[in-house]
């Protein structure tokens, strides 16, 4: 059993920073992707950012310059840093992840989510 937790959702102002974190915990043999997802009212869930095992990254072209993915490998962490916010960032932010887990399976797993809100 694998669970992703994350935290650091805020109300912020515009023009501010955030830092979100989600750590995976659990049967962990390997993690391969971890990614963001943001999900505004009334939207679909989208790609924020995503992290490869080997360290190389892409972004969605809306925050690409203003948002940072980054991970640590020892502690099964995935990291957001947020900049330059803007009303339209305004998201429950999910954490996502690739896990091969002991009994050798592998699976794409969820966290629950944090909340964003931007202030204009």
């Amino acid at each position: 059993q694998v669970q992703l937790v994350e935290s650091g959702g805020d109300l912020v102002q515009a023009g501010g920073s955030l830092r979100l974190s989600c750590a995976a915990s659990g049967s962990i043999l390997r993690i391969y992707s971890m990614a963001w997802y943001g999900q505004a009212p009334g939207k679909q869930r989208e790609l924020v950012a995503r992290i490869q095992s080997s360290g190389s990254t892409n972004y969605a072209d809306s925050v690409r310059g203003r948002f940072t993915i980054s991970r640590d490998n020892a502690k099964n962490t995935v990291y957001l840093q947020m900049s330059s916010l803007k009303a339209e960032d305004t998201a429950v932010y999910y954490c996502n992840a690739i896990i091969a887990t002991i009994d050798y399976s592998t699976t794409n797993y969820w966290g629950q989510g944090t909340q964003v809100t931007v202030s204009s």
